[in-house]
């Protein structure tokens, strides 16, 4: 039996008889379930709609709305779709019944019921429900991660395989030598940190749970990182080094993601312009970081999709197939994540303003 003193899942009870309806809210709240009850077809799907139930107990004959009109409404919406629906019905016939399920009921309980019986029935497709749903939250998270760790694993690698490519077909000065297998080095280093730092939160430890980056080492850090690709691609970096005191909190390593993210947008979709990276005080307490170029910008019919998932910038893919579309979705909400805040702006006189707001460092 249920723990009574826990809500272990959410009932909408439907019913055109009061006195049935006080009978399940009493039967099944005594045990543990929260109930919600609605005595019309109409007032059940608009209660539905405003906090899905794990479970909905159905009259099969109403006035009006009958229990097969909500379960066809139930059926058509999203949000409903995977609630099961148990019809509560006085008939025998076979037909009614057959129909019912073929509308996508799960099961039946006649009237008048069997409290035993009725228990053990919500109890199972309950029970069913909640399972389903934690396997689907499991399923959604591991694919999260996936793409995360897809996703942040790219950036160092392609400096890797930038560098290693120079070297390769002897592109470079000998003195630029030692700057090359630098970047080899410390992109491999970044990736497994990154591995690390994923390896410790799936275990359930904050690596840095009172971290603290400084504006500045990290702008030295993208600048030099990227002085290369940047050089290579035509293109210039301006990131004037913030002072001391400009410091937010978020784990380095994670701002260094997200600002490696939009440079590497800018020098996709902004060829042969200059980047700008700079920091300036946000609302109080809080900083601002910005990327700035003088490309093309974002169209405003584009401009609202920009921060979804699997969204490119434009129909043509500079990354020859390297770019999944997820970054700025993933950027946006690791920012989020640290309490803080992505957005797009154009800039004055043309161009791209990507914004990154986050909580000044205490």
């Amino acid at each position: 039996m249920p723990n009574t003193n826990t809500v272990i899942g959410r009932i909408l009870a439907v019913d055109d008889q009061p006195a049935n309806l006080r009978t399940l809210a009493a039967l099944l709240s005594r045990v543990g379930y929260e109930v919600a009850t609605a005595a019309t077809g109409d007032d059940a799907l608009v209660q539905a709609d405003a906090r899905v139930p794990d479970l909905i107990l159905l009259d099969m004959m109403m006035p009006g709305q009958d229990g097969f009109a909500v379960l066809a409404e139930v059926g058509k919406r999203p949000t409903l779709r995977n609630v099961p629906v148990v019809f509560l019905t006085a008939a025998q016939d076979r037909e009614l019944l057959l129909r019912a399920f073929d509308g996508g009921a799960v099961d039946y309980v006649t009237k008048p019921f069997l409290p035993e019986e009725l228990l053990a029935r919500v109890h199972a497709h309950i029970g069913l429900k909640l399972a389903r749903d934690r396997l689907e939250r499991v399923a959604r998270e591991r694919q999260e991660l996936v793409n995360l760790v897809a996703h942040d694993l790219k950036n160092p690698l392609t400096s890797a395989l930038f560098a290693s490519d120079v070297l390769l077909q002897n592109g470079c000065r000998p003195e630029r030598v030692p700057r090359y297998l630098e970047m080899i080095r410390d992109s491999a280093q970044d990736a497994l940190g990154y591995i690390r730092r994923y390896l410790e939160t799936q275990s359930g430890r904050d690596p840095r749970p009172d971290a603290s980056a400084s504006l500045g080492e990290v702008f030295a850090w993208l600048a030099q990182r990227h002085e290369l690709h940047f050089e290579n691609r035509g293109m210039r970096l301006v990131a004037p080094l913030p002072g001391d005191d400009a410091a937010v909190a978020i784990d380095p390593l994670v701002l260094r993601q997200v600002g490696e993210n939009l440079l590497s947008n800018a020098m996709k979709y902004a060829p042969g312009s200059d980047v700008d990276l700079s920091a300036r005080r946000g609302a109080a307490g809080y900083w601002q970081v910005l990327v700035e170029d003088r490309g093309p910008g974002i169209p405003a019919s584009q401009q609202r999709a920009l921060f979804e998932p699997f969204v490119r910038l434009s129909e043509v893919d500079p990354a020859n197939g390297l770019s999944s579309g997820l970054g700025l979705s993933l950027a946006r909400q690791i920012i989020a994540d640290h309490g803080g805040a992505l957005w797009y702006e154009d800039r004055e006189g043309g161009g791209a303003r990507f914004v990154i707001e986050l909580p000044a460092a205490r």
